[in-house]
């Protein structure tokens, strides 16, 4: 036959929406053309194909190949298509017969000599495979990864040839195993962090509802041991929510088979650019609030943070995703994260401290503190300040205090309340959910509408208490909304500086 038609997935946001590799042989100048929205990469293939072929010893022809990758209107990038490309080549030409392409996808890079090379993104096109109900041949160094999605049926090859000799059932691909899943444990234990029961109250408060959190406090009080001690505390992933993270980390190409079912924890650095932060490019990558998707992103040395890097972090904080447009590709990715911040009170970072080392005046604590605006600060449902320790503190011989796996035990306790009550971790809530789960009593509405008087509380702070004072009350197994409850979430709403 002149004409093949072979199934293949492009990468779109944590999509992978299906591409049909179309493959015409006629009359006129031997040579390939691509055609279909293809990108340098994609382009770049026609030479990979030839290589490949020849080399497995096929007859590559000496005719003109038009490659359609449709949907036209949908860009094509990386090497994925090579492996289609040759088939649906191999197909049109009659060196190996078309039947079965209905039944399989294809995706890998091909090397000169006709080995398959690793792709981006292999777990999340099995996802979509999977619902399709087609099967999926993939590189052999990427299909155990695609084989971690459930009821996916996913095939291995090593090879251009592997995959023809299954084709035309010479020789079957043995299905791929699934690479083995890491054990969901973490090594740090919130017992390390020596004092601070304030600060370790907040964590789990935060963990339990899925607050924000911003911890301020002098260097070396233990303000980024805890944030990473943050993680430990949340419950386990489900299988959906490891998929999602998995999916993510695989289109990112930084998939760890030993992380599975693991929270992520995100930490870049404070020179990050927006992009970075968020997600963008070209090509739409996932930032790092969608890595950290599920889990913590902590941001050290928050006033350190380029302002405007900081303010693209506002919209996902509050809808739990990020829309990255660009002239050609509009992407969406899941971000639903945990922020935890820290910094330094003031510039030389002493302000508050009993040494009394700190010099700076106010004027440069207000520009310092400064840097990082006030609708961001809004957004944060958890501030507090973590202390310098007393020397007796820091002892060995002193408990650092409750572990990871107890106060565990208590967070999945209100995280399970919250599912059976609304579906949705408390700082998920909508102002109409919160009206109607978050509801106090007589003595605690007027105990918040003193606060939002003296604080001046916007809209937004005012929910974001009732928010933290319901997990409060669903910490300690509480119907309704006490006035002890919400007098402690005001207690985290604001820090005054001191003077």
């Amino acid at each position: 036959m002149s004409v093949a038609v072979v199934h293949s997935r492009a990468l779109s946001g944590v999509n992978a929406p299906g591409v049909t590799v179309e493959v015409h042989i006629a009359g006129g100048l031997p040579g390939i053309h691509l055609v279909g929205l293809p990108d340098t990469e994609v382009r770049e293939a026609r030479d990979r194909v030839r290589a490949a072929l020849q080399n497995a010893q096929f007859e590559v022809p000496a005719r003109k190949v038009t490659v359609n990758l449709a949907p036209a209107d949908l860009p094509k990038e990386s090497g994925r298509y090579d492996l289609p490309i040759a088939l649906g080549i191999l197909a049109a030409t009659g060196q190996i017969p078309s039947d079965a392409f209905t039944e399989y996808e294809f995706a890998g890079e091909l090397a000169l000599t006709g080995e398959l090379r690793a792709v981006r993104g292999a777990l999340a096109m099995a996802l979509s495979a999977r619902r399709d109900g087609r099967a999926f041949i993939l590189p052999e160094a990427s299909a155990g990864e695609a084989a971690l999605v459930q009821d996916a049926t996913v095939f291995g090859a090593r090879t251009l040839l592997a995959v023809c000799a299954h084709l035309t059932a010479r020789e079957t691909l043995p299905a791929a195993a699934a690479t083995p899943r890491g054990q969901c444990t973490e090594a740090l234990d919130l017992a390390d962090v020596r004092g601070q029961a304030h600060a370790k109250r907040a964590l789990e408060i935060a963990a339990a509802g899925g607050h924000s959190l911003l911890l301020l406090g002098p260097p070396g009080t233990g303000k980024s041991m805890l944030a990473q001690r943050l993680p430990s505390l949340l419950p386990p992933l489900s299988e959906e929510a490891s998929l999602e993270v998995a999916a993510i980390a695989s289109i990112a190409g930084r998939f760890v088979p030993g992380r599975w079912g693991l929270r992520p924890f995100r930490s870049p650095h404070h020179t990050a650019s927006g992009v970075a932060l968020v997600g963008g490019g070209s090509d739409p990558r996932p930032g790092e609030i969608s890595l950290a998707h599920h889990g913590v992103l902590f941001l050290d040395e928050l006033p350190e943070w380029d302002r405007r890097v900081l303010e693209v972090l506002r919209e996902p904080l509050e809808s739990g995703i990020i829309h990255i447009s660009r002239a050609s590709r509009h992407s969406t990715f899941p971000a639903q994260f945990q922020l935890v911040a820290a910094m330094n009170p003031c510039p030389c970072g002493w302000r508050g401290d009993a040494s009394g080392r700190c010099c700076c005046t106010p004027d440069q604590v207000a520009r310092y503190r400064a840097r990082v605006s006030g609708p961001l600060l809004d957004r944060i449902d958890l501030t507090l300040e973590v202390p310098s320790l007393a020397p007796d503190e820091l002892s060995p011989q002193r408990s650092g205090g409750s572990t990871s796996v107890s106060v565990r035990e208590r967070v999945m306790a209100a995280c399970e309340r919250q599912r059976v009550r609304q579906g949705k971790p408390n700082a998920r809530l909508t102002a109409a959910e919160v009206g109607v789960h978050c509801a106090a009593d007589a003595a605690g509405i007027a105990l918040l509408a003193h606060a939002m008087t003296r604080l001046s509380f916007s809209a937004r702070a005012y929910h974001r208490v009732l928010k933290v004072a319901r997990t409060i009350a669903d910490l300690a197994s509480a119907e309704a909304i006490a006035p002890a409850h919400l007098a402690e979430a005001l207690g985290y709403r604001r820090v005054e500086p001191k003077h």
